[in-house]
């Protein structure tokens, strides 16, 4: 898959195009991206998905802006294995955001783009103050020459599928609710850190990746996590927060103790898939309090992988 960002410069299509954030890529982006590379293979048009960064909420009010369910690399990893030929991320910014509705459409997905068959939902909104609709799109797509079609709304056990439904789901520790919905267990990711070595001081030697956003879940998991470079698959137990216990305001961490595992696992890409989760994160008085709560946080996910073997 060609990834491309920044200014688009005209004369890239044509292409088979549709447009969104795709955070999460949960089972209504999947299902969009395969009746993209669908109807783009039937025209003979490479597929392209437009993408922003960052999320426009995130520019528009940083501090109010939901949380990500996914980081960059892995949403272009989700979208690239669903056959996506191209991914173009446009980075949004004040330029972009007063850019009116029907610019959008002429500079950025017709002449930039070269977009010959669109596809977006009804509930679609773009251009400056949201403007743009599907109406205009479909007064657009008479007058210019292309072919708009608007995509169905996909629900799972009566349930709309949404990037805010999975996060709901995740906040409330649902992981069976959040799985549904994204069609797959869900799953953080990236490169091992150097941490202060407590967990190994405490007999729980830990994998550290530093999440630079605030994560959408947050506790201790029984969890699965796979190394990029063998893809090699193991168990383990993984704490998503804060530390209250020993640092107060610290970042946001993704700590993973692999079961059976004694080898340097610095700088290497880990791929963590969360499955059951064990408790909610606390503050404990001292060090002791800790390491029997990590001791039997350890035996709880070693119970459930013991009875989900063949899960």
């Amino acid at each position: 898959m060609q990834v491309t960002h920044g200014t688009i410069q005209p004369g890239g299509g044509p292409v088979g195009l549709t447009i969104g954030n795709f955070d999460g890529v949960h089972r209504g982006h999947h299902a969009m991206l395969q009746r993209l590379v669908a109807k783009a293979r039937a025209r003979k048009l490479p597929s392209c998905v437009l993408t922003f960064e960052p999320h426009p909420r995130e520019f528009f009010a940083p501090a109010a802006a939901p949380t990500r369910l996914t980081r960059l690399r892995e949403k272009l990893e989700l979208i690239a294995e669903a056959g996506i030929d191209r991914v173009h991320i446009l980075r949004f910014d004040a330029r972009l955001a007063a850019l009116d509705a029907a610019r959008f459409v002429e500079e950025v997905l017709l002449r930039g783009l070269g977009a010959r068959w669109l596809l977006v939902g009804r509930d679609f909104r773009f251009g400056a103050r949201r403007t743009g609709d599907f109406a205009l799109l479909e007064a657009a797509a008479a007058g210019m020459g292309f072919e708009l079609e608007a995509m169905p709304e996909v629900t799972n056990a009566g349930e709309r599928v949404s990037s805010s439904g999975v996060r709901a789901a995740l906040a409330a520790g649902d992981l069976g609710r959040a799985a549904r919905l994204l069609g797959r267990a869900y799953m953080m990711s990236g490169r091992v850190a150097h941490g202060e070595q407590l967990g190994r001081r405490l007999g729980f030697a830990t994998a550290n990746i530093v999440l630079r956003r605030r994560p959408p879940l947050a506790g201790v998991f029984a969890v699965e996590a796979e190394l990029e470079e063998t893809h090699k698959v193991l168990r383990g137990a993984a704490s998503v927060g804060r530390r209250p216990t020993v640092k107060v305001d610290a970042a946001p961490l993704l700590e993973v103790h692999l079961f059976d595992w004694t080898e340097d696992i610095y700088g290497r890409h880990l791929r963590v898939k969360f499955l059951a989760k064990l408790r909610e994160e606390q503050k404990f008085d001292e060090l002791g309090a800790l390491r029997s709560a990590i001791k039997q946080d350890v035996a709880q996910a070693k119970d459930y992988f013991d009875r989900n073997r063949n899960g």
